[in-house]
């Protein structure tokens, strides 16, 4: 019933995270686009990281948090309170300064509690091809990108999640740091589609810079076991990854249940990529350093 109502219904939990936090100069605002993949005019919604404008010669990673189901390029600021998480990471030094980036991923279909958004290209939508090329692209030409696939990473919760590594696992030239909440990883439409199967098909060449991070709810008990034995695939893949086990999972309310688990565990995903994030960041200055001397 939970589930139905704050995922599905799309009301609001009765014990909603705060969204923002004294003190904090993060901001979040909606921009937009002309996508010619998806045929009009898409929202993105922006975080810029809280020194993007006095230090203009320093470039930033990137982070992507696709939405649930019907949910919008604002479910990530109005529902599950990023704008605190981001604070907190950045005061405890856990996640480098970042753009985030909160995509519309709605098909052509629109938003609408009888269906999740296909995240891919399907015959509502090039999905796949706008998140993970197209808006990609657009990012990189409007703001001070790393444009290294190892500075960009992807995640999402519930179908959010599952889009995250459908349309990520395709697009390993762009994004190299994965991450899901409360995610699946084999999809309705079929194997084509599922993270699950597709991932064995990817050469290990590919899915060398992948990294990933997973959680799930223990009392989602599908969507557990379908984490788990993803976690279980990239180990036998030889891909480094994490994966938790969380009390609580899709609900209504409580600490661990609806927004407040993903508001909670974004700090657990986030913290995972900052650390990813750090090691690009200390590769690339060694290598810098290397060509410098004579």
């Amino acid at each position: 019933m939970g589930y139905w109502y704050v995922f599905i219904a799309g009301a609001p939990q009765l014990d909603a995270p705060q969204i923002n936090v004294p003190g904090s100069d993060l901001t979040f605002k909606l921009e937009c686009f002309n996508s010619k993949t998806m045929g009009e005019v898409r929202q993105y919604g922006l975080i810029l990281p809280p020194d993007y404008e006095k230090n203009r010669d320093r470039r930033y990673p990137v982070i992507f948090l696709l939405h649930g189901g019907h949910d919008d390029a604002r479910a990530w600021y109005d529902k599950y309170a990023i704008i605190t998480v981001l604070h907190q990471l950045y005061q405890s030094g856990k996640l480098p300064p970042s753009i985030v980036i909160t995509p519309d991923g709605n098909d052509n279909r629109g938003s609408s509690p009888l269906w999740d958004p296909d995240y891919f290209d399907g015959p509502n939508g090039k999905v796949g091809t706008f998140i993970g090329s197209e808006l990609v692209q657009v990012v990189k030409s409007r703001y001070r990108t790393l444009n290294e696939p190892q500075f960009w990473a992807m995640g999402g919760l519930s179908s959010g999640g599952w889009g995250a590594f459908n349309i990520g696992l395709r697009h390993l030239d762009n994004f190299c740091v994965l991450f899901s909440h409360l995610g699946y990883f084999t999809d309705d439409s079929g194997a084509a589609n599922s993270p699950e199967n597709f991932v064995q098909k990817i050469p290990k060449t590919q899915l060398e810079c992948l990294r990933a991070y997973m959680d799930a709810g223990k009392a989602d008990p599908d969507f557990l076991a379908s984490t788990q034995q993803f976690h279980q695939t990239l180990n036998q893949l030889g891909v480094p990854n994490v994966f938790y086990a969380f009390p609580g999972g899709h609900g209504v309310s409580g600490a661990d249940y609806g927004w407040n688990y993903v508001h909670k565990h974004a700090f657990n995903s986030l913290s995972y990529v900052g650390e990813q994030f750090k090691i690009a960041l200390a590769q690339q200055k060694h290598e810098e350093a290397g060509k410098t001397k004579p």
